[in-house]
Parts: C-alpha cells; sequence; structure tokens
C-alpha cells in the first residue's frame, strides 16, 4: 500500500482490537475509529499516522469494514494516498482535515463509500492570495485537491460538505460506476479554480440532490467522459455547467452522453456552456439540458469554441473540436448580460444540430434580451426568447428538410413523446489522455 504521510507524523501505538458491529441487513461489520489508533481529534495535533494506521486495518480485513473518523472533533491530516487493492468493501466516514499537492488521494479501489454528515475543510484561503490568477505578479503553481478519486469503481460519495478547497473540491479521473449524492460545496464566488466537481475520463457517473457554491465551475466535463447524469442541483456563485474546456494545445477530446436535468443556477458568470479551444479535435456531441431556472444568470445558454483562458491572445487556428447534437429544454428565469444565448462556433467545424425547446430568458430590468449566433445551425420549436432561429420547427415544411435534419427533429419528436431517444449512449472505454487531468 502506497502512501505519503508527513514525515512530522508521531508514531503511534498498536491500536486494540475493533469493534464489530450487525449490519441491518444482516452479517456482521468490522469498524475501525481514528481514535482507536491515537487519533487525538483536538485541529492541533498531527493525526495523519493514525489514519493511515486505521486505513491499513480496514484494507487488510476479512470481512466489511468501516473507517470511522467521530463526530465533533477536528483533525489535522497531511496529504494521504488512500491506495488499494483492499481486502475488504470499505467506507470511510471523514470529518475534516487540513494541506499540500494531492491532499486526501483515493486510487485504485472498488465498492468505496465516502459518507458522513461531517465537514472536510481545504483551509483555501492560505493558498488563494498566491495564486496567479488573484495577482498577476505570483507565478502560476498548482494548488492541491482536496478529494481526488483515480482509477475507483463503484464509488459512492453521500452526504459530505467540503469547505474552502485549495483548488477543486473533488476530482474524478478514470473512474467508473460513481454516485455522488447530498453533496454541499462551499466556497466564495472569488476563489480561484475552485470547481466543485471536475469529471475527466470517467463513464457512468451519477450526481443528484447537491448544493455547490464555489469560486469557478459547479461542475466540469473534461475529455473522455461519458454516460454522466446530473440532476436536481443547486449551483451559485460559480460558472456554471461547463463540458470543457476542450482541445487545448491541439489535443484530442471526446464527451459524449450527457444529461443535465432540473438545476438552478443563482448569480452564475454562466448557466450551461460547452467550451472548446481552437486548434483541438474531437468531438462533443449527445449531450441534453433541461429543465433549468436562471436568476441573474450571465450567459444562461453559451457554446464558445474560441475559448481563450490564456493572459496572451491566443492564436486563430482552423481545427476545433466538433460540437453537435445538443439540446436545451425548458430553460427560464433572467439574465444578467444582454446576449441570453450564445453561440460562436467554428468557421471551418461549425456547430450542428443545435436543438432549442421552450426558453423564456429575460433581463433584470424587464427588458428582452438578445442573442448571437455564429455559424451554428439551430432549430427551436416551441417558444424561444429571446429568438435565435430563422425558422421554428412548427414552420418547417419536413419536405425542405434536408435528410440529416429530418432524421434528428423526428427521432427528437419521438424520444419527447414516448419520454425516450434514439441512440443516446455509446460506451466507450476509459483512458487518460495526458493533458487532460488537469487544466
Amino acid at each position: 500500500m502506497k502512501t505519503t504521510p508527513s514525515r512530522h507524523a508521531a508514531s503511534v501505538s498498536p491500536a486494540p482490537p475493533p469493534r464489530r458491529r450487525r449490519r441491518a441487513g444482516g452479517g456482521w461489520r468490522t469498524v475501525y475509529s481514528v481514535d482507536r489508533f491515537g487519533a487525538i481529534g483536538d485541529g492541533l495535533h498531527n493525526d495523519t499516522e493514525a489514519f493511515l494506521q486505521a486505513w491499513q486495518a480496514v484494507c487488510s480485513s476479512p470481512t466489511q469494514a468501516v473507517l470511522k473518523v467521530p463526530a465533533r472533533k477536528t483533525y489535522l491530516v497531511w496529504p494521504l494516498d488512500f491506495s488499494g487493492h483492499c481486502s475488504s468493501n470499505s467506507t470511510l466516514v471523514l470529518w475534516r482535515d487540513l494541506n499540500p499537492h494531492k491532499w486526501l488521494y483515493f486510487v485504485g479501489l472498488n465498492d468505496l463509500s465516502l459518507r458522513g454528515g461531517g465537514t472536510i475543510d481545504g483551509k483555501g484561503e492560505r493558498w488563494w492570495g498566491r495564486s496567479c490568477k488573484i495577482n498577476k505578479n505570483n507565478p502560476c503553481r498548482r494548488a492541491p485537491t482536496a478529494i481526488n478519486f483515480h482509477r475507483c469503481k463503484n464509488l459512492r460519495v453521500q452526504n459530505l460538505t467540503l469547505l474552502n478547497s485549495q483548488k477543486m473540491h473533488i476530482a474524478l479521473t478514470n473512474c467508473t460506476g460513481v454516485k455522488v449524492s447530498g453533496l454541499r460545496v462551499i466556497a466564495p464566488a472569488d476563489s480561484p479554480n475552485t470547481d466543485g466537481i471536475h469529471i475527466s475520463s470517467s463513464v457512468h457517473v451519477e450526481i443528484k440532490n447537491s448544493e455547490i457554491k464555489t469560486g469557478d465551475d459547479c461542475i466540469s466535463i473534461v475529455s473522455e467522459s461519458s454516460m454522466v447524469k446530473i440532476r436536481d442541483l443547486s449551483c451559485g456563485p460559480g460558472h456554471g455547467i461547463s463540458i470543457g474546456s476542450l482541445g487545448k494545445h491541439g489535443s484530442w477530446s471526446n464527451v459524449s452522453s450527457i444529461q443535465v436535468n432540473r438545476v438552478t443556477f443563482t448569480n452564475t458568470t454562466n448557466g450551461f456552456r460547452i467550451k472548446t479551444w481552437q486548434g483541438g479535435r474531437g468531438f462533443a456531441h449527445k449531450i441534453y439540458f433541461q429543465n433549468a431556472t436562471m436568476e441573474n444568470v450571465s450567459n444562461p445558454i453559451i457554446i464558445n469554441q474560441y475559448y481563450c483562458d490564456s493572459s496572451r491572445p491566443c492564436l486563430n487556428k482552423t481545427s476545433a473540436v466538433k460540437v453537435h447534437q445538443v439540446s436545451f429544454k425548458n430553460i427560464r428565469g433572467t439574465s444578467a448580460t444582454r446576449n441570453a444565448i450564445k453561440f460562436a462556433c467554428s468557421d471551418k467545424v461549425p456547430c450542428e444540430k443545435i436543438l432549442l425547446k421552450n426558453i423564456q430568458l429575460s433581463l433584470l430590468s424587464g427588458d428582452r434580451p438578445s442573442s448571437y449566433r455564429w455559424k451554428a445551425h439551430v432549430s427551436c420549436y416551441g417558444s424561444v426568447d429571446p429568438p435565435v432561429c430563422v425558422r421554428r420547427w412548427g414552420d418547417f415544411d419536413p419536405l425542405k428538410l434536408r435528410s440529416s435534419e429530418a432524421h434528428w427533429f423526428i427521432s427528437d419528436w419521438i424520444g419527447y413523446v414516448l419520454n425516450f431517444r434514439i441512440g443516446d449512449f455509446l460506451l466507450k472505454a476509459p483512458f487518460l489522455h495526458r493533458n487532460s487531468m488537469f487544466y
């Protein structure tokens, strides 16, 4: 088992025997409390070694095991790698901790459950002031992600509160079969790079019933990710829900089969966003955004294929990540920007099969906002305000539709009526692109 405790961690005497508890469904499970391994829990003493020894005991347990971090205490924990493979199905119940590069790192674990009712506090204030995004004179050094899950399968994260991460709060990389629920993420609106949940090279991810308030994307989904479902989410402040950025430094990116349903955005700099760099390759498709409320949101609906997060102007390039088969449905609320809908797509690789249905956006003043559209093939049906389509679905003459357009509209219409979609999902084995883990 690989671990990286602080060199200043104190030694801990062997723990007394663990306690056994009967499970609700029958059988027994073994409970290992970090306190029984010498953890103090006063927020001052270094409890890293106690956590390490407790984790080793959990992993060597012949029965289902629980690593318990007791409530109403504060534990100081240095960076740790919680590595597999464990011989038991493990449950980690965490409460609170502190500090750098990878902080809490879970790698190569199957059937891990991270749950509780406690708080993980990253004390990010110590890092944000040193960020080059806050002070341009500072070097751009990578701060640690609070919790990183890498190559984990059948992962469950439930009922946790994450405060003020140094950088991202949760990162999922190369994971399969992830369910997140009851998550609360809280950080100031001006905290740099503090994404709520960052998803990279992961498949079969479900996020539901969660609240994210942060200084960057509430949820970001990047290359080699597919089969992601997000529902019943509150986002704001923050940068909204983002697909991307994709295609940086000419890299290949692909994201597909993303469903986002029932989201409330409040005071965010974006709502639903797809962002790609010029010069990239690959695709972002089969992406469905629906049933959202926008409250004072800048850029409620945006596709930007000219994304540039650089101190220098980005060069114009002809290649681009292909964005197609994207729908926005049942979205209403208020926009903080004049252009409530913006599609800025590539000249050479335009956006195609962009569908809007039942969009009602207004400005806070009560005035009607406008829309911006460049090199985007957009179709609308129902009421779409501000208008972005030349003609709505009800205005089309089916005999004048191209075959590809007819297939898209008929497929979508049948799927809407029968509550399913045709050809939504493509299961693709994940791999980690060297440029896609963090950005």
